[in-house]
C-alpha cells in the first residue's frame, strides 16, 4: 500500500500536475492540502477518471483538504471534533482498513501573534482528538504539511526565522509522537538537507534552501509494516509547480 501527502497549494492550477503523478506513481492514497476550492468546484469528475474517489472539505481561497483513493473511503470526519474552525484544515476516513488523517496545520505566522496562538490551541485539539482516534483506530497515519521542522536537521543552517521551528511547534510535534507515532520518513537513512517545502523567491529550490515540514507518522502496526518513506523532488521541477513536494510512504 503505497500512502502520500502533497501541498498542492490550488487544486486548479495544479490539477494536471496532480494527475500526471497519479498515472506515474500509481498511489493507493493521497492526502491533498490546500486545494482552494470550494466543494462545489472541485474536480470530482477529473480524479475519477484518473481512478480516484475523493472525501473533501474545501473553501474558496484558502486552505481546504482531499483524500484521494483508489478503494472507496468510509467513516468520513470532517474537522476535529469538539473544536470549532471555520477553516478547512481536517478531514479523516477509513481506507482498506487504514485511518487516513489529513492535516493542513496553520501556518502561524510569527510566534506570539493570534494565528501562532490559534496554531497551538489548534495543535492540542489535535492531539487531543488522536489519542482517542489512535484507541478505535490502530493503525492509522497521520499525513500532510504540518508546517513544523521538528529537528534542526529539518531545516536548512541558513533559517533564520523562528517560526516552523520554534520550542512550542516542536513540543508539540513531540506530543504528536508521544501518542505512539513514528516518522515514517526518519525510519530510514536519508540524504542530508532532504526538505518538502521550498520558497518561490530567492531562487530557493535551486538552492536547495528549504525546510521539511511535510510528514507521515505512523501508528505502531503501520510503522511495522513501513518498507520505504521518501520525497518526490520531481514535481517541484515543473512549470508553475506547488512550493511543495509529495511525500510517499510504502506498506507492505
Amino acid at each position: 500500500m503505497k500512502i502520500a501527502c502533497w501541498n498542492v497549494n490550488s487544486l486548479k492550477v495544479r490539477l494536471p500536475h496532480l494527475t500526471d503523478w497519479l498515472a506515474a506513481e500509481q498511489p493507493d492514497v493521497v492526502c491533498l492540502q490546500e486545494t482552494k476550492t470550494e466543494d462545489a468546484t472541485y474536480p470530482r469528475a477529473e480524479l475519477e477518471a484518473a481512478g480516484y474517489h475523493s472525501a473533501i472539505s474545501g473553501q474558496k481561497t484558502y486552505n481546504g483538504v482531499a483524500i484521494l483513493s483508489k478503494s472507496p473511503a468510509s467513516d468520513v470526519q470532517i474537522g476535529i471534533p469538539g473544536f470549532e474552525d471555520e477553516q478547512k484544515r481536517v478531514i479523516a476516513a477509513t481506507v482498506d482498513g487504514v485511518r487516513i488523517v489529513c492535516t493542513y496545520f496553520p501556518n502561524g505566522q510569527a510566534v506570539g501573534s493570534e494565528k501562532f496562538e490559534y496554531k497551538m490551541r489548534w495543535l492540542a485539539a489535535l492531539t487531543g482528538w488522536l489519542r482517542d482516534e489512535l484507541t478505535r483506530h490502530p493503525q492509522l497515519a497521520l499525513l500532510g504539511d504540518y508546517n513544523i521542522a521538528p529537528e534542526d536537521r529539518d531545516a536548512h543552517p541558513d533559517w533564520k526565522d523562528d517560526i516552523h521551528v520554534s520550542p512550542p511547534e516542536r513540543a508539540a510535534f513531540a506530543d504528536l509522537i508521544a501518542l505512539g507515532l513514528t516518522d515514517a520518513f526518519r525510519m530510514f537513512d536519508q540524504p542530508e538537507k532532504s526538505w518538502s517545502w521550498w520558497d518561490y523567491r530567492a531562487g530557493a529550490f535551486r538552492r536547495n534552501f528549504g525546510l521539511r515540514i511535510d510528514h507521515i507518522l505512523l501508528s505502531a502496526p503501520l510503522a511495522a509494516r513501513c518498507t520505504a518513506c521518501t520525497v518526490d523532488k520531481a514535481p517541484r521541477k515543473l512549470e508553475r509547480p506547488s512550493d511543495h513536494a509529495p511525500v510517499i510512504a510504502t506498506l507492505s
